[in-house]
Parts: structure tokens; sequence; C-alpha cells
């Protein structure tokens, strides 16, 4: 991947890109404001037809003004093009409104980071989420994900599970290719691949390990789908390296949970892990490397995503460079001896064992 090596603008392309970053917060409202608000949909429907501005006044309750300036924005955000008065949808306007990897970023972008990140400033130079309290009282937002208010919980696991999911079918006959007997499930969240787990192989034992308030809504997920003999649970934070950490497990699954800690808290995080193998098990580790992506768009959305976890996630990690995740794993006494980059929409599994 060298989409980040060399310059590859003029200097009038430059400027008009500063300019856009410059204006990037309106242009992200009055985007969504399209959106949400049915024009672009309007628009969409005519076809090639096209719309003038007293069509969209026939179905939307808008004043002429505030449709004139939502449609002339639309313009410059390449979203929209006008003949004639006659407003058609771009291919821009069309990943806008219809495409869902475009949507769920939108609302995750605008329902979880958009307050938060006035506070980003600070978060930087204190090293601490100044933007959570824009959400909630809590230290990390993983101690409120289940209390999130609305729409930013739904947003928040949208935004999670749509990656993570697609991912969970192709990883699954790897992690249990030697036929693991125990596994631990880091990070449950919500179950999901626990439950994957347990109708994956039948003779397969899970323990979800996770904060006592995530631990609830899994144990009701799994109690839910008829498999709580299949699935145990055990509460903890595994910050705090003076509680006990579950052990004897043939396999260690970790997905999308590892980047939501520091370089320091992840060695000791997979150090623990490493205690908590049996002999011959593996830790399997999903996650999505911003230098491991095939587009530009999805490293892009990876660095920015890195800003989230600085303003409001817990102001100490990030969605990480290969070099510096794998110097942890290192660090922690575990070798990588499977590196898979082409797994889900743009994760890379990993497969350690003790070195």
């Amino acid at each position: 991947m060298n989409f980040f090596t060399k310059e590859t603008k003029t200097a009038l392309q430059a400027k008009e890109q500063a300019l856009w970053l410059a204006f990037a917060p309106i242009a992200f409202q009055a985007a969504k404001a399209l959106r949400d608000m049915g024009i672009l949909q309007i628009v969409a429907d005519s076809g090639t037809r096209g719309v003038t501005i007293e069509d969209v006044l026939e179905k939307v309750k808008l004043s002429r003004y505030s449709a004139r300036v939502l449609l002339e924005a639309g313009l410059g955000l390449e979203m929209l093009i006008v003949n004639d008065k006659k407003y058609t949808l771009t291919k821009t306007g069309y990943f806008i409104l219809s495409d869902t990897l475009t949507r769920i970023n939108m609302d995750f972008s605008h329902d979880v980071c958009y307050n938060a990140m006035y506070h980003l400033q600070d978060s930087l130079t204190d090293g601490k989420p100044r933007g959570l309290k824009e959400l909630g009282p809590w230290e990390t937002i993983y101690q409120g994900l289940s209390i999130l208010p609305e729409p930013s919980r739904t947003s928040w696991f949208n935004f999670d599970h749509y990656y993570s999911d697609l991912a969970f079918p192709g990883v699954l006959p790897i992690v249990f290719e030697q036929q693991p007997k125990t596994l631990l499930d880091i990070g449950g969240n919500t179950g999901k691949w626990s439950m994957a787990c347990a109708k994956h192989d039948p003779d397969v034992h899970i323990t979800i390990m996770d904060l006592p308030v995530q631990v609830n809504v899994a144990r009701k997920n799994i109690e839910a789908a008829g498999l709580q003999d299949r699935v145990s649970f055990f509460e903890t934070d595994i910050l705090d390296e003076s509680l006990p950490f579950a052990k004897g497990f043939d396999a260690i699954w970790m997905s999308q949970f590892l980047d939501c800690f520091s370089e320091t808290e992840i060695i000791s995080i997979l150090r623990r892990c490493r205690e908590a193998l049996n002999e011959g098990g593996s830790i399997f580790i999903l996650e999505p490397f911003w230098n491991k992506q095939q587009f530009k768009s999805a490293a892009f959305c990876l660095q920015q995503t890195s800003l989230y976890f600085t303003a409001i996630a817990n102001g100490n990690s990030q969605m990480y460079h290969t070099d510096d995740f794998f110097a942890c794993i290192r660090a922690a006494g575990l070798e990588v001896v499977l590196e898979n980059n082409n797994v889900g929409l743009s994760y890379t599994l990993l497969r350690c064992v003790k070195a």
C-alpha cells in the first residue's frame, strides 16, 4: 500500500481540498439534511428527467428558501447536478442515499462523534476522552455502551457490528481448524461471535469475558438463543491487573477489541492471554489495520476512526499500523503464525502462539 508516500495533487487541487476541509462540518450537515429530509430520494425517484424546486416543494414540508439552499449546497457537494433548472442525482448522491456502508459511517459520525469532536484538541493534549461528556458521565465509552442515549446507541452498534459481522463466516473455519474445546471470547459485547461459534461447533464451550454492563446484555441474548448451557460468563475489568484472569483455554478470540487500548495496555492484555492458554493453544485477533487496506478510502476511514478513540472512547487507542501492533505481540511473548489480510470488508485475521 503506497497511498501516502507522495504528493498527488497540483497546487490548485490542493487548495480546493483545503477549502473543502475548511467547510467540511457544514458540508457534512448539508449532505445529511439532503438525505434525511427526503430531497435526495425525490431527486433519485425522478431518474434522468430530473426535478425542479417546485417538484421538491410538492413533496417536502420546507419553505422555498430552505429547499433552495439545500439543493444549491448539493451542487457544490457534487451530489446533484442541474440542467434547465432540473436537478438530477450524481453517483456521489446515490451513495449518500443508498449505500449501507456510507449510511452507517455517516450516522456514526453524526450521532456519536460530531459534538464530541469539538473537544478533540483537549483530548490530544490531556490524553483523556474529553468529548465523551457529550454522551454520558463515564471514564470510557465502554462503561456506558448498553445505556448510551439514542440515537447514539443504535448508531454505535450498527457501526461496530457491520464490519465485524461480515468477517465472521470467513474466519470461523480457521478458528475451528484445530477443533478447540474451550474458547475465551474477550470483549464479547452482545454475544454475536459466541453464538456463531456455538452454532458452528456443537462441542465447543465458550466463555465471554467483559465488563459487567456488557455481560448483562450478552447473557440476555445467549439465553434468548437457548445457548446458556454452551456459554459461560466472566465479569471483569481487563484493565485492572489485580483482578483474576480466566484460564485454561484452547483458543482465545478478540475481535476489534485490542484497538480499544494503548500499546502498553495491549501488551499487558496479551501477556495475560498467553498465561490463559492451554499448551498448543492459539490467540486469534481480528483487526482492521489501516496500512493493509486495498482502497485508499478504507485507510482514510480507519485513520479518522482513530480520532474517535482519542476524543470519545478512551483517549489513548487507535486503529493501528501493523508495525506498531506486531511490536506489542512480540513484547508479550507471542509470535504471529498466520496473517490473513483478506477477511470481510477490511480486516486482518492473526493467529498467535507462544513464542
